[in-house]
């Protein structure tokens, strides 16, 4: 076969046809000589890889590597798949006024992030829908923000989040401006296929020169600082954040965070953040840390606890590479210690805050309408609050997509959605953006920190103590094993499913006759042993696998899949009741559970599973 006078045969027709469209289709320069170079040496296997596969479009919308291939983050990817979701939309939208509502687009500070909404911007040019584009780098919150404020079809976030920086992503938010969830990611990823040939037009840059493109940077700017300013109660702004002395270090990650927390922190009062400098301004080499993600803990913090030591400040904020994530550090006085809090512990303190946030500025209203949520691999912290206060509480499948789209429903209904979170560091303090949100997080975070030094000289985790004291304890052990075989995960898991018998054969009990197993809800088959039908309330998917145990002595342990790494995570949590003061012993008991369940039910030796390394 011969394309633009290059000849190849690799004795696979099936492989031809697809060099013979990627010489055809793709017009960058870097990426077609790529694969240009990968025929002339007939490396053929990773040509199979790179062309036979195709980056799938889920819930997550796309993320991968950046490289020439129809399974990788590249201009003729986003091209197409920006065509496939713009099909999609017309399909859904078709009339003249749906169209005048146009969408919205960002991209973060990595490399090629501009180009990738660039050119997806020309995409919705050429089918007649204007485009809002972000000129310049903006937090993730602030894409569905705009959706929302704006009334678009749909919103697209170019990024990878926390991922190393040879990767980057695409993510997509419906016009309820929360993520999308399916049907839609099904019915994109079938408009995709039916896209692949690129119009000459995609390529077409001058189209950002049009006047049907606008940039919303000042007008959402301005718009996201008056509600996170409404959302925090004046009281606290005049009495404790304007009267603080309170100084924070933080740090961007070489993320897009840092000019927008600043304006946040002045916009509700507080002292301006102590930045570290390293850290400050988007870098798409990530050079001072190994994983942008402060998710790994102290490792990730190393120059912020360097620079808070040096400048004698003992509360550390992070957020990940786009913004939409948020990780606190807390020098304990005493010891000179520096504590990382769990996403699952600043959710239990930004769940109370969210409660005691809203009883301030509506001290009338009653709280039997009220919801905090959580997502099922998260803490329960917020259950048993809103057990207690008389709140309601909604756990969702893992993903803001779904906390976010039961906000909706639950708002359409007239109820009022305090706070929801996830474990990964993710939370969302109010519905005014239905995503996580790092950096409203960062600014309620530290207006909390100011009022509990005002009000009762307590730090974080004295507040935390307290909180366990009044709701119950709560600890969690989370972590994950490398498993990179799916025929070994689902080995696994099917022999989980099958060691008490075939049908439901689930363990009855870990650690020999030591902790019985109360009941067991499988989201991959969507059986739950709870419910008297058997069936459980979540949405199953067989696309992952997910199994909860839930223990008589108060015990949460679930066994995961995750969606984009060959991890097989686990999430732990003993929950108290509230008054029970050995939490020594719960945070001991829970180890040894973990312990168990991973040795009998994962056997990591026989499976040739690799744990996380510390």
């Amino acid at each position: 076969m011969e394309i633009n006078g290059i000849q190849f045969d690799s004795g696979s027709a099936e492989l031809d046809q697809k060099i013979s469209e990627w010489l055809q289709w793709d017009k960058n320069e870097n990426t077609l000589n790529e694969i240009k170079s990968l025929v002339k040496g007939q490396e053929w296997k990773i040509l199979s890889g790179r062309l036979l596969k195709r980056l799938a479009f889920g819930t997550a919308g796309l993320r991968g590597v950046m490289q020439a291939g129809f399974n990788a983050m590249n201009d003729l990817v986003v091209v197409q798949s920006a065509q496939g979701l713009c099909n999609y939309i017309l399909e859904c939208y078709p009339t003249s006024v749906d169209k005048a509502r146009g969408v919205v687009l960002g991209f973060d500070g990595r490399y090629n992030s501009k180009r990738f909404a660039e050119l997806s911007a020309c995409v919705f040019l050429t089918a007649g829908i204007p485009v809002w584009l972000y000129s310049r780098t903006v937090a993730t919150p602030f894409v569905p923000f705009a959706v929302q404020e704006l009334q678009c079809l749909a919103g697209i976030m170019v990024t990878a989040s926390h991922n190393p920086k040879e990767d980057n992503g695409y993510k997509v938010y419906w016009t309820n401006s929360a993520q999308i969830i399916s049907p839609h990611d099904k019915n994109i990823q079938a408009h995709i296929l039916q896209s692949l040939v690129p119009l000459e037009s995609s390529w077409n840059l001058d189209l950002l020169k049009s006047e049907q493109l606008k940039d919303p940077y000042d007008e959402m700017n301005k718009l996201y600082f008056e509600k996170l300013a409404a959302n925090v109660p004046k009281i606290f702004v005049t009495d404790y954040n304007c009267k603080s002395t309170q100084r924070f270090v933080y740090t961007a990650m070489h993320g897009v965070g840092y000019p927008f927390v600043e304006r946040g922190f002045k916009t509700v009062g507080l002292q301006p953040v102590i930045a570290v400098n390293e850290q400050r301004d988007p870098d798409p080499e990530f050079p001072t840390v190994k994983f942008p993600n402060p998710e790994e803990g102290k490792s990730s913090l190393v120059l912020s606890m360097k620079l808070a030591n040096e400048s004698n400040c003992d509360v550390i904020l992070a957020n990940d590479p786009d913004a939409d994530r948020l990780a606190c550090a807390e020098k304990n006085s005493s010891t000179g210690e520096w504590r990382v809090f769990t996403g699952n512990e600043l959710g239990s303190l930004l769940g109370w805050w969210s409660i005691r946030c809203y009883r301030e500025q509506y001290p009338d209203k009653s709280l039997k309408d009220c919801y905090l949520l959580a997502s099922t691999v998260s803490s329960k912290m917020c259950r048993s609050i809103a057990n207690i206060d008389g709140l309601n509480f909604e756990e969702t499948l893992t993903g803001f997509k779904w906390m976010g789209n039961k906000s909706v429903n639950l708002m359409t209904q007239g109820k009022t959605v305090l706070f929801a979170f996830e474990e990964a560091i993710g939370f969302m303090c109010t519905p005014t953006v239905l995503d996580k949100d790092g950096v409203s997080a960062a600014c309620q975070l530290a207006t909390m920190v100011c009022y509990l030094r005002a009000t009762s000289n307590q730090s974080l985790a004295d507040k935390l103590n307290e909180l366990y004291d009044i709701y119950g304890y709560h600890c969690t052990v989370t972590s994950y094993h490398f498993c990179y075989d799916p025929v070994v995960i689902e080995r696994i898991f099917d022999r989980i499913r099958t060691m008490e018998g075939t049908n439901h054969g689930y363990p009855k009990t870990i650690g020999g006759e030591k902790y019985a197993i109360l009941s067991v809800r499988d989201l991959t088959t969507g059986y739950d042993s709870s419910q008297e039908d058997g069936i459980a309330l979540l949405p199953s998917s067989k696309s992952s696998q997910m199994i909860t145990f839930s223990f008589e002595n108060g015990a949460v342990i679930t066994l995961r899949t995750s969606g984009t790494e060959p991890k097989i995570k686990y999430y732990a949590e003993m929950c108290a009741k509230p008054g029970q003061r050995d939490w020594e012993a719960s945070r001991e008991t829970l180890r040894d559970m973990v312990d168990c369940i991973v040795d009998e039910l994962l056997e990591p030796a026989k499976n040739n599973l690799t744990p996380r390394s510390d």
